[in-house]
């Protein structure tokens, strides 16, 4: 998918809502648990539920790649099943030497052809660059995370800036708002505002929303650029809405309640 099709499916929907298959079996409805295909199955049911709301679906491969031969079954099934309209986020968060790079950029753009793969940027351009050569592909690379701990590293000045504003400026002379995003933690909202004058043209994938805090009307009003430029991802506030056998209606009417609030706040 590229840069037009992903604004025009947020246009279209009045949405720019990502929804988390962050899916652990061990938080699934119990009617699941025992299921042959458990987690494809759970996956298949909120995409079901929440397609109509959203553009977009982020896959955070921990919670598959733990669960071995089994798991990557599930995760390529999944990315199958999502509809072809719908933007896909492998939340992979790599990064290595350009070789190893290639191969996960094998893996993820062709092997299971994602749209799209989180990237670690802390071993510079050529880490990063494999994953840039593939054609309407994303390299979305952290930016400013919401973690405790990125005061250690992403918080800390280097002379006049921030570390982080050091790397999304560098990253962003790399790539261009045709083939590159950047992470930033919803929690983050304070620092939006200063992201957008480094990158104002890039989409920013924003996790951090419902569970973790962050607020969707702080974000929307620091974020959004032309383009809305925005993916808000919200994972256990819509997958885990309900625990009995209605979760996917509950999840749909989450990601309604989300894509709602988020119609209110775009400017097009």
């Amino acid at each position: 998918m590229n840069r037009f099709q992903l604004v025009q499916q947020i246009k279209g929907k009045r949405s720019f809502l990502c929804v988390g298959l962050d899916t652990d079996i061990t938080k699934i409805p119990k009617h699941l648990q025992s299921h042959a295909n458990a987690i494809f199955e759970f996956n298949k049911s909120i995409i079901d539920a929440t397609k109509d709301h959203c553009v977009a679906y982020k896959i955070n491969t921990a919670f598959y790649e733990a669960l071995g031969v089994k798991g990557w079954e599930a995760m390529e099934q999944t990315v199958d099943y999502i509809p072809k309209t719908h933007f896909t986020i492998a939340d992979a968060k790599r990064g290595d030497i350009g070789n190893t790079s290639s191969q996960y950029a094998k893996a993820f753009f062709e092997t299971l052809n994602f749209d799209s793969i989180t990237v670690a940027p802390y071993m510079g351009e050529d880490s990063i660059r494999p994953f840039m050569e593939y054609e309407n592909k994303f390299v979305i690379v952290l930016g400013l995370t919401s973690n405790k701990g990125a005061k250690d590293f992403e918080l800390q000045k280097m002379g006049d800036e921030f570390l982080y504003e050091k790397v999304i400026s560098k990253v962003a002379e790399w790539g261009t708002p045709e083939n590159l995003m950047f992470v930033v933690g919803a929690t983050q909202s304070s620092e939006l505002s200063n992201i957008r004058k480094l990158v104002p043209d890039h989409f920013l994938l924003v996790p951090g929303v419902g569970f973790q805090g962050g607020s969707l009307k702080e974000v929307s009003e620091h974020g959004l650029n032309k383009d809305c430029g925005l993916l808000v991802n919200a994972s256990r506030a819509i997958i885990y809405a309900s625990e009995d056998e209605s979760f996917a209606d509950e999840a749909k009417i989450i990601a309604q309640q989300y894509q709602q609030e988020m119609n209110g706040y775009l400017n097009f």
